[in-house]
């Protein structure tokens, strides 16, 4: 570490605490005889739940042995693939430590198997932990983080009605907030307003459309010169919403608007629905040090998306960091020929890292994999950030529709795009240089406490 170039010295820093700080969670082991009461029940709580209870999307609830066993040979399937719970970062490569991980440890997924192998056996109803309380499915998910039954401002999307068997639409409403005084946002989250609104709602985007002074946060404009805002959040199936790090936040402008584009799909009946945009702010008077922008790197321009028949195709696109930035998550965006996506860094050395690498890319669900605070990357103004995204256009891809067609670039699904929604916190200098040497101080204490172990 101490002979390393400064730029080099500094992303050291960042790469040494996102590979080589022990997990926080220490593994178990694989218990010789496991049963579903004392050692599946509470895996299943902890990575499962969450999708495989009553009413929500999965196609089956896991809270019960009885709902459970009858799936074995299936569970062991998609769990000894790593199909299940939906985690497709490669494990090789790249940041390995995030807030929001759902993935089964190897020791997890050891126990299921060995369970499964062995009969699937109940065991005794007394080791069966008690059952974990979800919210209604039409509830609020960050609300009890902050004390509120809901969150402080609610924006709500015209309504809409999707014919039944109409083609895919794009509802693009723009809703004012109402808001007259600046306010710093600490969490967001969208949810379809109701449970058949969740068949139909394929993905929402919400762009902040208001008057930027920033320059980090201009907003786009369209063929008209007319503000379409920048993207606030965007939501799809498997994400929640987002919690800002510590002191920093999202900046909402007196007369700020919010322009929904909405995918709805096709069903088999007539569904009536609106988006509910959920807002939880600072208490006022509590600004947040550090401004946190949503950004859409592309992994090619619209002209790339030329896909032959029965190819794989790669692309690349670059974002340029115009300040020092901490890059707080990273979610791939592709349709049905995405395969894979990757993001790089290009320092200003010439340095090349991996940040992370998306290597089983699945269009059902949309994660977000949002960095653990000591190893969200840390990166110097002027940073090319890379991404790097394959489409699979060949037979080989199981939910390609046809593998005999050209593929261009387009919102349908059966169309492709790729680009990356990346959270971006700029730093300035000072704040920057102090956020290194917290991550060097922290990584000499856990090497000076990994000696003092040996």
């Amino acid at each position: 570490m101490r002979a390393l170039s400064k730029h080099l010295g500094i992303f050291g820093a960042v790469c040494a605490i996102g590979f080589a700080l022990p997990a926080m969670a220490v593994a178990a082991g694989v218990p010789d005889k496991p049963t579903f009461t004392k050692d599946i029940a509470p895996i299943f709580q902890e990575k499962c739940e969450a999708c495989h209870r009553v009413d929500s999307i999965a196609p089956m609830p896991l809270t019960t042995f009885e709902e459970a066993r009858p799936w074995a040979r299936s569970i062991k399937a998609r769990v000894a693939e790593r199909q299940m719970p939906p985690w497709h970062i490669d494990k090789t490569v790249g940041i390995q430590e995030f807030k929001n991980d759902r993935s089964l440890s190897d020791d997890q997924i050891a126990t299921i198997v060995k369970w499964i192998d062995q009969g699937a056996q109940r065991g005794d109803p007394k080791d069966m932990p008690p059952a974990k309380v979800w919210p209604n499915e039409q509830g609020w998910n960050y609300a009890k983080l902050f004390g509120q039954t809901e969150p402080d401002l609610i924006v709500k999307s015209t309504p809409f009605t999707q014919k039944a068997g109409a083609n895919d639409t794009w509802w693009k409403p723009i809703v004012e907030t109402g808001l007259t005084e600046p306010r710093w946002v600490r969490a967001i989250e969208i949810r379809p307003a109701t449970v058949k609104g969740r068949k139909i709602t394929h993905h929402a985007v919400e762009r902040l459309i208001q008057e930027e002074n920033d320059p980090l946060a201009q907003n786009p404009v369209d063929a008209n010169g007319n503000n379409i805002g920048g993207t606030f959040m965007e939501w799809a199936v498997g994400k929640q919403g987002e919690i800002m790090r510590p002191n920093s936040g999202k900046l909402m402008l007196p007369g700020a608007k919010i322009g929904f584009d909405i995918h709805y799909s096709a069903s088999n009946e007539d569904i009536t629905d609106n988006v509910e945009l959920g807002i939880y702010f600072y208490p006022k008077g509590q600004e947040p040090k550090f401004r946190q922008v949503l950004h859409s790197m592309s992994g090619t321009n619209s002209a790339e998306v030329d896909i032959p028949p029965n190819t794989v195709k790669a692309t690349q696109g670059f974002f340029v960091l115009k300040e020092n930035a901490r890059i707080e998550s990273y979610q791939p965006h592709m349709h049905l020929r995405g395969k894979a996506m990757s993001l790089e860094a290009i320092l200003p050395t010439g340095q090349v890292t991996m940040l992370s690498y998306v290597s089983h890319f699945n269009f059902n669900w949309h994660n977000s994999y949002v960095y653990a605070d000591d190893a969200a990357p840390l990166l110097p103004k002027g940073t090319i950030m890379k991404v790097t995204a394959w489409h699979d256009n060949t037979t080989a891809n199981k939910v390609n529709p046809d593998p005999n067609v050209w593929v261009g670039h387009g919102d349908r699904t059966v169309d492709e795009m790729a680009h990356a929604w990346v959270n971006v916190t700029y730093l300035k200098d000072e704040d920057y240089k102090a956020e290194i040497e917290a991550r060097k101080a922290k990584i000499n204490a856990n090497n000076t406490q990994q000696q003092q172990q040996q």
